[in-house]
């Protein structure tokens, strides 16, 4: 039953990988709760819904972003069992998503991120390929899930652009520097061909000790150590942050911003306006004194 909810999920639902994976996480969890509490399927109405939530806010601790996925995984498997006649109705319509808090993002100094990518060992193939790695992240503003799906032949290291499948399969031009690229060549020249060996079939870009493309559980695991070591965050997502941040801050539009990041809603680039008022605070000290002249 999973399996076919999870085929749907993309045939029909449209749904990315990750949201599949999300969901199917979600479901899973949900259909051990019914068997833990002996409850069958058919039988559970809202409040064994409502239960389930509970659990999981309380016992495993999620937040009301991850609580509301969970109302949206859980409106949609029902949608699939009413349709294959599993149950006669969709409880999970009854449901109120929690009101998603607005987290300002964690963002790190150039200074702390340049820091971390020192940390990379570059005199192995696997320090140069992650130091290639997390240098992308930061210089083109890159979610681990753009990273991952990249193949060699969507770089194009003399123009600096990189072609990326973002949420919603989405494509669109990255953009990154100078030492993005240089790292690049460095990777492909001298690491790649060390870690693909005589039969490298693989198009990705980035890939293990296999041959093979790397995943983001990889991705995210060797950016933990390199972080640990600085005492700097743990998340990696903070780069992609840190990029938004040091563009707003440079005087890059909020346009520009949402393009370079593939934002389809320009009301999550607006966040990051929220991140860095250095800038505010200096021309603040600055311009006050003339406005109170002004007023005497």
């Amino acid at each position: 039953m999973l399996g076919k909810y999870c085929s749907r999920l993309v045939a029909i639902e449209r749904k990315s990988h990750l949201t599949r994976e999300c969901y199917r996480h979600e479901i899973n969890c949900f259909l051990d709760f019914l068997e833990t509490e002996n409850i069958p399927l058919d039988r559970a109405d809202a409040g064994v819904l409502s239960s389930y939530l509970a659990k999981r806010r309380t016992v495993d601790k999620i937040d009301s972003r991850s609580a509301a996925k969970a109302v949206s995984a859980l409106r949609s498997f029902f949608r699939f069992t009413v349709d294959e006649r599993l149950t006669s109705d969709n409880p999970a319509s009854a449901l109120e998503s929690p009101k998603k808090r607005a987290r300002l993002p964690e963002v790190m100094d150039r200074g702390t991120v340049e820091m971390i990518l020192d940390t990379a060992d570059t005199k192995t193939p696997l320090g140069k390929r992650d130091r290639c790695i997390f240098e992308m992240i930061y210089s083109a503003g890159l979610r681990i899930s753009e990273v991952v799906g990249l193949n060699i032949r969507d770089i194009d290291i003399a123009g600096g652009v990189a072609k990326v499948k973002g949420k919603g399969n989405k494509e669109r031009l990255a953009l990154f520097g100078a030492e993005a690229a240089f790292q690049l060549k460095q990777y492909l020249q001298e690491a790649r061909p060390i870690l693909a060996g005589k039969a490298d079939k693989s198009p990705a870009l980035f890939i293990g000790r296999s041959g093979k493309r790397l995943s983001r559980k990889g991705i995210w695991k060797n950016y933990a150590k390199l972080a640990s070591v600085t005492g700097a965050s743990s998340k990696l997502h903070t780069l992609r942050h840190s990029f938004a941040t040091e563009l707003l801050s440079g005087g890059a539009d909020l346009r520009t911003v949402q393009e370079l990041l593939g934002h389809s809603d320009l009301s999550t680039t607006q966040i990051y306006t929220h991140v860095d008022t250095g800038h505010l605070r200096k021309n603040h000290k600055r311009y006050l004194p003339k406005l109170m002249e002004n007023r005497g």
